[in-house]
């Protein structure tokens, strides 16, 4: 046993349940929450302080090599949060506190470094002579005695005013002058700025009585000792976001942080629009995957330094370290986007509920179609119930026509009923959208003569046809092959496509209106920076077009202009051997339908389907998403599925079929043999996962369920100890989704 007052348990980024215990040199001054470098077998980590003790269960430490940081980058209650998330998840905790970190803070490396530039005070005698017969450098050098003469300039300080200044060229006209030393450049430490404000917002919104009765309940129910999360259940269009906005002005002016979570990227730009005009005081950033490296990690430390006040971001901005959080949002609560399913698989909704409860800050769960486990905690009486039944002043919700395209010959999956309802609304000068969640231009690309069509041969499934690359890809590898013209068996020209996605639906609708844009909104067309907010720009303009998208156009969206929406193709939703496919259907239709009609002008929804008489349909237009709501709580409660029952998923794959079942078959016996009925515990499997191979590896998966939370957790701790001793034959990898979403 080691006893002194200088030894560290500390979290490295591998797949250890455990912190490993390190010595302390005395020279060296380390708090919790500080990264250090420390020796790992024969390789060199970065490691985060979680504890300082004097006792240590082994006689012989080894010591760190390096303190990164002077100050830490987690503070208690952060740290709180990861412990909690790794014990709740069962993953690795130095996985859970390293995901938390931007990448280059992971790696030990320092902050971003940029350069600043000065004007040589030294040599300003000079100037006149050195300058001579160069009358741009001599404007630009002019411009910098003018505008600061002694202070150091960042390069987009330097670019905003030069450029507004009518000074083009300016970074090579900068050289030059350094060049002459009459300017003088250094490498600092970046720090974050703030994008300016475009505009503010000139017309102030007046709420109406049912906003204003919605906000003095909020404001009642975070001024008491307790606070519970809030469910704002609002229909589409109905000014959740206003509420938002308001519900946090007095926290902000208390001097306290906001924190808002979206499900998609493509939510961020309008949102933070709006939030950075209602709050030009404030310094609002946004916190996302698709930011660089360098960015994200700015914009982290200017959140630690209290430098942000308002945060927006996705699932992972639920680990910004905003010491000073006053409450949380989370727009969208109910959608699937939330859940991680890579890696560390947790859900930022969840762990948003558990750091509210935590600091006992208010947290409002925003939704039009709140999840079920949503609805169940407010019957349990575990969330409060608030609600927005209407649009604000004039506005209704749109009218909903299902139209049956049995028998009926469709173009790209359009009828030429909503061709002539597309004809009208363009006519009159609005806005046209048409949802179908599939992207590229066929899912099928097939040869009618031999019968051949594109399989992937790493996951045995269609691959996709994309007519603007000439590819056929894999949807779930991303796999991708260069097709012919000919059929690669019997090299006929006369192949194929069978069924539609966003491309082939665009291509069709820019053939029949020629004059009107088509704007196709899926992760094909939005994977380059910026690119989804420059589409976004051209519809907010309200000229008419035609917009044709996947999910990423369901939510959360507003387009004034926007009068007629077409949805295509949900017919497999409805029989799909998914228990969670109907929720998800009904939040799907409700949401989509919800961005027609929010402008001055009435909204129409025309959503085609073989199955009209389906009675979820019938249901859900009849009476509604919360009638829905019901009757799928009822049917879970009956087979005890979630929100009423707990699942934990252990999957396994492998490049040898057989190895991946047994490895799970023997967890699986070995689990059987205690009193899993006394327990309380079901096991389901191991069977083959619905896409069974992907990426040449086949997959497995076995599925634990219970009504007690508490028992199926203990059960899975004790999985946990039998899976890390497992031979791992052919390469076997595993995993374990607490919670899952999906089964696939």
């Amino acid at each position: 046993m080691t006893s002194a007052k200088n030894i560290l348990r500390i979290a490295v980024p591998r797949p250890l349940y455990s912190l490993l215990d390190y010595h302390c040199p005395n020279e060296l001054d380390v708090q919790i929450g500080c990264r250090v470098r420390v020796p790992l077998g024969r390789s060199i980590s970065v490691g985060i302080v979680v504890e300082i003790t004097d006792s240590s269960a082994f006689k012989k430490l080894r010591s760190i090599q390096k303190v990164f940081d002077k100050t830490p980058l987690f503070d208690q209650s952060s740290l709180k949060l990861l412990h909690w998330a790794s014990r709740y998840y069962h993953s690795p905790i130095g996985h859970v506190i390293f995901n938390a970190l931007p990448t280059p803070l992971r790696k030990g490396r320092a902050l971003p470094l940029m350069t600043v530039w000065k004007i040589n005070g030294a040599e300003l005698d000079q100037a006149d002579k050195r300058l001579g017969r160069a009358p741009k450098q001599r404007l630009l050098w002019e411009f910098l005695l003018k505008f600061a003469s002694d202070e150091w300039l960042t390069e987009l300080q330097l670019k905003q005013v030069l450029e507004d200044n009518g000074i083009s060229s300016w970074r090579s006209l900068l050289n030059e002058l350094k060049k002459k030393q009459l300017v003088i450049d250094q490498q600092v430490a970046a720090k974050f700025s703030a994008s300016p404000i475009l505009s503010t917002i000139d017309k102030v919104i007046v709420l109406t009585q049912e906003q204003q009765d919605v906000l003095e309940q909020l404001t009642r129910i975070y001024q008491s000792k307790k606070i519970k999360p809030i469910l704002l259940h609002g229909i589409t269009g109905s000014g959740k976001t206003e509420i938002y906005l308001r519900t946090i002005e007095p926290i902000l002016a208390s001097g306290k942080q906001a924190l808002i979570l979206v499900p998609e990227i493509g939510l961020t730009p309008q949102l933070f629009r709006r939030f950075q005009c209602y709050f030009p005081q404030y310094s609002v950033a946004k916190l996302h995957s698709a930011l660089s490296d360098g960015e994200r990690t700015l914009i982290w430390q200017a959140v630690k330094n209290n430098e942000i006040t308002i945060v927006i971001g996705t699932r992972s901005a639920v680990f910004s370290p905003l010491e000073n959080l006053g409450i949380i949002i989370v727009d969208e609560e109910h959608d699937n986007s939330f859940k991680q399913q890579k890696g560390f698989r947790y859900h930022g909704r969840d762990l948003a509920v558990k750091r509210a409860y935590d600091l006992n800050i208010p947290i409002i769960l925003g939704s039009a179609t709140p999840a079920l486990a949503s609805l169940q905690n407010v019957e349990r009486d575990r969330y409060h119930y608030l609600r927005l039944n209407s649009r604000p002043g004039k506005r209704t919700r749109p009218d909903v026509l299902v139209q049956d395209i049995c028998n009926i010959e469709l173009e790209a999956g359009i009828s030429p009923f909503l061709f002539t309802e597309i004809q009208q609304h363009l006519e009159a000068e609005n806005q046209v959208m048409l949802f179908l969640n599939r992207r590229g231009f066929a899912p099928v690309l097939y040869c009618p003569h031999c019968g051949w069509h594109a399989i992937c041969q790493a996951c045995d499934v269609n691959m996709t046809y994309h007519a603007g690359v000439r590819k056929i890809i894999c949807h779930h590898c991303e796999r991708e092959e260069h097709i012919g013209l000919h059929c690669p068996d019997c090299h006929h020209s006369d192949i194929t496509t069978l069924g539609q996605g966003t491309e082939r639906v665009e291509h069709v609708l820019q053939a029949h209106f020629p004059d009107t844009l088509v704007i196709r909104i899926d992760r094909d067309t939005t994977n380059r920076k910026g690119a989804l907010d420059s589409k976004l720009e051209i519809v907010q303009q309200g000229k008419p077009v035609i917009l044709v998208g996947t999910q990423m156009l369901t939510k959360g969206h507003d387009f004034p202009k926007l009068t007629l929406v077409g949805i295509l193709n949900i017919d497999q939703a409805l029989f799909s051997m998914d228990y969670r496919a109907q929720e998800e259907l009904a939040q799907q239709i409700v949401q989509v339908s919800g961005r027609a009609g929010r402008g001055e002008s009435k909204g129409r929804v025309l959503l085609q389907t073989s199955q009209p008489k389906h009675p979820l349909l019938l249901n859900l237009l009849s009476n509604g998403y919360l009638n829905i709501a019901k009757q799928l709580l009822s049917e879970r409660q009956r087979w005890n599925y979630p929100p009423f029952g707990f699942q934990v998923l252990i999957r396994a794959t492998a490049t040898d079929k057989t190895n991946g079942l047994d490895f799970l078959q023997q967890l699986s016996n070995d689990l059987s043999t205690q009193d899993l009925h006394a327990m309380g515990v079901s096991l389901l499997g191991p069977i083959s996962s619905p896409l069974e191979k992907k990426a040449n590896r086949y997959r497995f998966q076995l599925l634990m369920s219970s009504t007690d939370r508490i028992a199926l957790h203990r059960l899975l701790s004790q999985a946990m100890v039998k899976l890390q001793v497992y031979k791992k034959l052919g390469s076997i990898r595993w995993s374990v989704d607490v919670d899952p979403l999906n089964m696939l």
